[in-house]
């Protein structure tokens, strides 16, 4: 949504900016305020602005996008220098001339320089900006007990190659990868099923693979914050998917018991077996004369 130095605000996108502040400072997430304006029909920056931002599609909103505008100071009524800078990056030598090309890259906060005085109309007050800054995605639990994920950050999905995001679910601790999905548009029945680990599971396969032993003694520890101590030190992942979980080092691979190998996936009740059985008794079809 852009704002112009000394103009009055537009009366077409400052209404959803104030909207999006007011719904991140009520306690919505991200994704969900995405997904709202997605589904009420909001054109987003690029869809409100095509001239502008003609390398972008223009069809929806996404929580990128929400998230820069959440984070953008100048909707405070200041002006706002240094966000983006370009570099010069050098390209393959291909003879004796340097060649460079340009690219736009964003630059940190700290980097930004803001203005003392007031530029342009405020579509938020400072004091919510400054509020809406100190909300995090990470929820606080209800109790007011913290959490602690000792294999937070060593866990890598199989599937999409992201780090799973720590998950607490059933009073215990988990992981999950959905994929980078975030729930900006519809679920749909093409999307990968979310992978859920669970975080005892995990440790007690460690603490019982002998080959991972006999390589890593000190795998043996029976301490959560050692063994996850020991990974990260010798830089080892976790990498999971559905099927299969492996510890990967520089140089090895050890693949633990698959989650799906500990238990059939559909276990026969006694009257199944029986059935089994009978149907083993009965002469073949296919006798040979």
């Amino acid at each position: 949504m852009r704002v112009r130095a000394g103009q009055p605000p537009d009366p077409a996108t400052a209404p959803h900016v104030r909207w999006i502040f007011e719904q991140r400072l009520a306690g919505r997430s991200v994704a969900s305020i995405a997904r709202a304006l997605n589904d009420n029909g909001v054109l987003c920056p690029s869809g409100a602005d095509p001239a502008r931002n003609p390398h972008r599609s223009g069809r929806q909103w996404m929580l990128t996008t929400v998230a820069a505008i959440l984070a953008n100071p100048r909707y405070t009524g200041r002006q706002v220098w240094n966000r983006q800078r370009t570099d010069r990056d050098a390209l393959p030598d291909k003879g004796t001339f340097d060649r460079h090309h340009e690219i736009q890259r964003w630059s940190a906060s700290t980097d930004w320089v803001i203005s003392r005085e007031i530029a342009h109309t405020p579509l938020v007050s400072e004091e919510h900006f400054v509020a809406v800054q100190a909300i995090h995605s990470a929820p606080t639990p209800a109790d007011g007990i913290p959490r602690c994920y000792v294999l937070a950050g060593v866990i890598c999905c199989g599937v999409c190659g992201r780090i799973m995001d720590s998950h607490w679910v059933h009073d215990r601790a988990g992981y999950r990868c959905r994929h980078g999905n975030t729930c900006t548009r519809p679920t749909s029945s093409r999307r990968q099923k979310t992978l859920y680990v669970r975080e005892d599971h995990l440790l007690d396969r460690i603490r019982h693979h002998s080959c991972l032993r006999r390589h890593h003694p000190a795998m043996r520890d029976q301490d959560p914050d050692s063994v996850a101590g020991y990974l990260r030190l010798n830089n080892m992942i976790i990498v999971c998917d559905h099927d299969a979980w492996t510890i990967e080092t520089d140089t090895e691979v050890f693949p633990l018991t698959a989650p799906t190998s500990v238990l059939p996936r559909a276990a026969k009740i006694p009257a199944q077996r029986d059935g089994d059985r009978s149907k083993r008794e009965e002469k073949s079809r296919f006798v040979g004369k």
